[in-house]
Parts: structure tokens; sequence; C-alpha cells
């Protein structure tokens, strides 16, 4: 496992079930996150490309399988993160067969909107 995805990992706070395609995880990345370095000197901002392999842990762990990412359907970023923010990330599962789902994520901070995915992944 690289090291930024063990990192991401570990800034899981828990994973909530809702429903048999439903589910809902915290994260909270620290300072010394290594996905703020260089993102940007100074001003660290959570990158999106973080917030897409956060999605995929939660499915993964969900699943107790590896996921592979296949397309981004859409990935729309509205506010900027930076450390100890409490990121809520509400997944939904839509599978198209045994092997491939599109997944949508909706991530939020507090009451603000942070970003909205949609993902197409191999299970």
């Amino acid at each position: 496992m690289s090291k930024l995805k063990q990192e991401i990992k570990s800034s899981l706070q828990g994973i909530e079930e809702v429903s048999a395609l439903k589910s809902c995880a915290r994260f909270l990345f620290p300072k010394k996150f290594s996905g703020f370095k260089g993102h940007f000197p100074n001003k660290p901002i959570l990158p999106g490309v973080c917030k897409i392999q956060a999605a995929l842990l939660v499915l993964e762990a969900r699943k107790h399988k590896n996921v592979r990412l296949t397309e981004i359907i859409l990935a729309k970023f509205f506010a900027p993160v930076t450390f100890n923010e409490e990121l809520i990330f509400n997944l939904e599962e839509e599978p198209k067969n045994d092997t491939e789902s599109t997944v949508t994520v909706k991530v939020s901070c507090g009451n603000k909107k942070i970003a909205e995915l949609k993902l197409r992944v191999n299970i």
C-alpha cells in the first residue's frame, strides 16, 4: 500500500453503513499529512485526488475487496479544506453488474459543501 494511501486510511475516523448501498464516513487529516506538502506552501489545502482516494478506501472497507477506479465521471470541488477539519463522505453505490458500480460521493464539512464526485469502479 502506498504511503499516501496508508496516511489517508489512518485519517479515517469511522464508517457507518446506512443501508446496503449507502455509507457515511468521517475523515480528519492531520497537519503532517503528506498530501498537504506543496499544495500549497504556507496554505495547506487537501488535494482532490486525496478525496477520491478516501472514497475508494471507504468502498474497499465496506466490500472487503480491492476497488479499482476506472473512470472519474464527475469531480466538482466547491470549497477548500485544510488540516483538522472533519470531512463527512456520503457514498451511494449503484451497481451495474457483479463487478462494476457507479458511486456518487458528497463531501461536506459542517454545513459546507466541499465536493461532489461520481466514480465508476471495478470491484
